[in-house]
């Protein structure tokens, strides 16, 4: 069974549903309700619902659970419902992230907080409680986190909490591979480029073009391949795939970009 936080849409939803078209059962986690320092919409109770429609289409079970990666009582409570219902979990993919724009010299302590809280204390907490579980059970597991190519260098685009998150989060899949290697527990991250997704457009239609122009001043567009194109959730599904599976055993501890090019450079 795997665990997919941010699973209403966008990577999330790409996730739960490959899982599922490779036979898993999934746990759909969404928060389902917006954040007070965003100014886009996350996803809803119904995405959420479209998301599990998908994953019955495609053969699996599923469990949809409405809870805030960022409060240690919802994700341990969450975890616990999943393993009631399925009797143990394989793969924990830690998806669920949020983003927002100002300078650092502007950005007020709530909205720095409310980012790192949930982009990367949320994947501290579920990472705990699951890890727990993977102990406790003796049978190995899998955890892929979401890590990007901002947390890969400095992005000027406003968002120095974002990067400052997402540079937390290859730090920390380094140390839980360590912790846990003893008890066959990989722990990998993938680290996207620009993705045309729900969070993504939302950025653009809040902040303007703007939000992706960080990449000409880091030597040209996201894409070398295609400029004018951006990644789809299903590149980043593959790697998660591919690193939740035996095919990936010996693989932990590494932030893989898949980000057509971008770090190339």
């Amino acid at each position: 069974m795997v665990f997919v936080t941010g699973a209403a849409h966008g990577q999330g939803e790409s996730h739960a549903v490959h899982y599922a078209k490779h036979g898993a059962d999934v746990v759909a986690v969404d928060v389902c309700q917006d954040k007070a320092t965003v100014d886009y919409p996350l996803g809803t109770d119904d995405e959420l619902e479209g998301t599990a429609e998908k994953v019955r289409e495609h053969g699996g079970e599923v469990l949809t659970v409405e809870a805030d990666v960022s409060s240690e009582a919802e994700v341990e409570a969450a975890v616990e419902e999943a393993i009631d219902e399925f009797g143990g979990i394989d793969i924990l993919a830690n998806n669920a992230g949020i983003e927002s724009m100002a300078a650092a010299t502007k950005m007020d302590e709530r909205m720095w907080d409310e980012l790192i809280d949930t982009n990367l204390k949320g994947v501290w907490l579920c990472s705990k409680h699951v890890g727990k579980h993977f102990v406790e059970r003796g049978d190995g597991g899998k955890i892929v986190n979401t890590a990007s190519v901002s947390g890969m260098t400095g992005i000027p685009t406003e968002n120095a909490h974002y990067v400052a998150s997402k540079w937390g989060v290859r730090g920390l899949t380094k140390t839980l591979a360590l912790e846990l290697a003893e008890y066959d527990v990989n722990v990998n991250a993938v680290a996207p480029g620009a993705i045309d997704t729900p969070m993504v457009d939302g950025m653009i239609e809040a902040y303007g073009e703007e939000a992706l122009s960080g990449s000409e001043e880091l030597g040209g567009p996201f894409n070398i391949f295609d400029p004018d194109e951006m990644l789809e959730s299903r590149d980043i599904t593959e790697a998660y795939l591919w690193l939740s599976s035996d095919a990936a055993r010996y693989v932990t501890g590494i932030t893989l970009p898949v980000d057509a090019g971008f770090t190339a450079k």
